[in-house]
């Protein structure tokens, strides 16, 4: 198994036990909601600390119910992981193919009987 494989592999264990660790160990059981997001835990510390408090800001849209919320919230995510993913697969295939053509260039000067360094390959194609 070679050391990418290794890496890999232990990172997907991590991320399984970060995902299943908190059900199992029972970890939030004694909350109404014990998997509430970030900012329910925010208003609630807020109300606790401040009953009058009032918000600066609404939201520009209410879901109608937190199944809702929660799709929208998967999806948005969905779309970044796949914004990311298309940009480094873009900027791996361009430094690929970069690579194709220098040692397209090589080859085909190796093959003319003289040789073709990185510097002279990037001033061809340009």
């Amino acid at each position: 198994m070679s050391r990418n494989t290794k890496i890999n592999v232990l990172l997907l264990i991590v991320v399984a036990a970060l995902a299943v660790l908190p059900l199992a160990l029972g970890l939030g059981d004694h909350k109404e909601e014990p998997f509430a997001g970030a900012d329910a835990e925010a208003e609630t510390a807020i109300t606790e600390i401040k009953p009058d408090y009032e918000p600066w800001f609404s939201p520009l849209y209410e879901p109608p119910s937190g199944e809702i919320e929660s799709a929208l919230f998967a999806l948005q995510a969905a779309l970044g992981a796949g914004v990311l993913a298309y940009y480094f697969g873009v900027h791996r295939g361009r430094r690929q193919g970069e690579q194709r053509a220098l040692d397209q260039a090589r080859d085909t000067e190796s093959a003319a009987g003289g040789t073709v360094t990185a510097e002279e390959s990037t001033a061809e194609r340009a």
